[in-house]
Parts: structure tokens; sequence; C-alpha cells
């Protein structure tokens, strides 16, 4: 992923400074723990690496809207998105044992001061879980932005190699979506939002413009779309070999996922977007 790295909190502020210059509303954080285990416990440390980053963003740049991603698969050692089931050696993820991982996760982010927290998981009612433990604990004005319509795709490769979270067995195809589904996108979307999910994620986005033009329209709901690694690594790759002009081919892509109704877009080229429509 070129211009992307793993960064270390101080670094991050940088970055997020540059971004906020540039005219970035948000900014969205992955973990990248030191040591990682079977159910991926730093994802709640409180001293973990994304812990510590909100709390030096809100302190340094106040202003910034902070995402935290809600997930286990940068955590556990086996790479998959929740607990495996006893003796599994086919990704098979046990969801409801999951649930109590991800709000201990999600309320981990809320104490440190994130103003979203975004589940990217795709386990069954686990926004539920998580909005009643932010609930529970004081934090009714956490919105949690759910990754409803994410699907079990090919564009996600240069992501898990920079988050380190490729699973070593089976994939993810039981728990994320068939790429030929739209039906099951919106039984997924519907049930997040009688859960308490205040905004709506569909995952990728260039692939699946028509996902999101249906979530929008069917219901009016804040939805965002995430133009994932994949996406971004083949726009930087072919202007780099001259096939394309970087510039336009990425106004362009960014372009067409707002025009699908997107209300906000997740892209690793925010900054130097940003920067674009600025000047």
């Amino acid at each position: 992923m070129p211009g992307v790295a793993q960064t270390s909190v101080d670094e991050m502020l940088r970055d997020a400074e540059a971004a906020a210059k540039a005219g970035v509303g948000g900014v969205i954080l992955f973990g990248i723990p030191e040591t990682k285990d079977a159910t991926g416990s730093e994802g709640w440390n409180e001293k973990g690496a994304v812990q510590e980053a909100v709390r030096a963003l809100k302190k340094e740049l106040p202003d910034i809207v902070v995402i935290t991603d809600v997930c286990m698969c940068e955590y556990t050692d086996h790479g998959h998105c929740g607990i495996l089931r006893d003796g599994d050696g086919d990704g098979d993820v046990d969801n409801d044992a999951t649930l109590e991982l991800l709000a201990k996760s999600a309320l981990s982010h809320a104490r440190a001061g994130a103003d979203i927290v975004a589940p990217s998981d795709m386990m069954d009612g686990r926004v539920q879980a998580i909005r009643a433990a932010l609930d529970d604990d004081g934090f009714s004005s956490t919105a949690i932005l759910s990754y409803a319509a994410k699907y079990a795709s090919a564009y996600y490769g240069p992501f898990r190699e920079a988050a380190e979270s490729t699973p070593k067995s089976g994939d993810r195809r039981g728990y994320q979506m068939d790429a030929g589904n739209s039906d099951e996108a919106m039984r997924e979307v519907f049930a997040d939002i009688a859960e308490g999910a205040d905004a709506i994620m569909v995952k990728p986005a260039g692939p699946y413009l028509d996902i999101v033009a249906r979530v929008k329209s069917e219901t009016g709901y804040p939805v965002a779309a995430y133009q994932v690694s994949g996406e971004y690594a083949m726009i930087c790759a072919a202007a780099e070999r001259g096939w394309i002009d970087r510039e336009r081919v990425m106004m362009e892509s960014l372009l067409g996922i707002r025009r699908a109704g997107a209300d906000f877009i997740l892209t690793y080229f925010a900054t130097e977007a940003a920067g674009m429509l600025k000047g």
C-alpha cells in the first residue's frame, strides 16, 4: 500500500494533523498489538494502541472526529474476527461467544474518548451488545457506525498484509457476505438499524455501488462507503505504470461513490483528495 504504514502514536498525530489541515473531518484507527492470542485480549487493553491513540487525538486535535475499528482480527493469533470454536481448524467462529469481547473492546474505546465505534466483524447481534454495553456505562452519546454490508471480498489483501490480520486457516466467508447477494445486505442493514446502529457502512465501495445506492434509498440512514485497500492499491499501481492519471482517477472514483449515495467515504486517499478539493 504505497504511502500507508503502521505508525506509532506520535507519528499518527502528525498524520492526523496533516489530514485535519487538508480538510479531512475524521480519522479511523486500527490497532496492531505487540502480542496476539486466541481471544484477542489486547483489543480491550486500556493501554492498547488504539486506546492510547484516541486519548492523544482528543488531547491534541479535539475537533477531529475519532472513529475506532472494533474487530478481533488484528488482535487474534489466528486472524479471524472472533473466537474460534474448540478444536476448529477451518475458521469456524463462535458468534455468540464473540459478542462480549466486541462489547468490551468498544467500551474501552469509548472510555478513551472515541466519538464513534465501528464494529467490522459481521457477528450477528453485535450492534445490540455494543449499544447495551455503552449505554450501561454512561456512553449513550457514543455513536455506532456498523459495517452492516461487508462482503467476503478479494479486495482486502493489501490491508490484511499491512495489519497482519490474514486468517491462518479457513476464510471469512462464513460470516462475511456473498458477493452475489444484495438481499442479504439489506437484511443485515435493517437488523443493525433495529439494534441501534447510528450509521451504516458498505464495504468495499467501488464494486458495490449498487449496494450503497440501495441502502441509502431504502433506509434514509447516514451511509458510509469504504474504498478499501485493493481499490486504492490498484489505482496507485496503474498510475505508477503510467497507465492512468492518478489524480483524475482518484477523484473520479470518489465522486462515483458519493454519487451512489454515500454521505461520507473512508479512503486511503483522504488527505490527498481533501487537499485537492480545498485547493
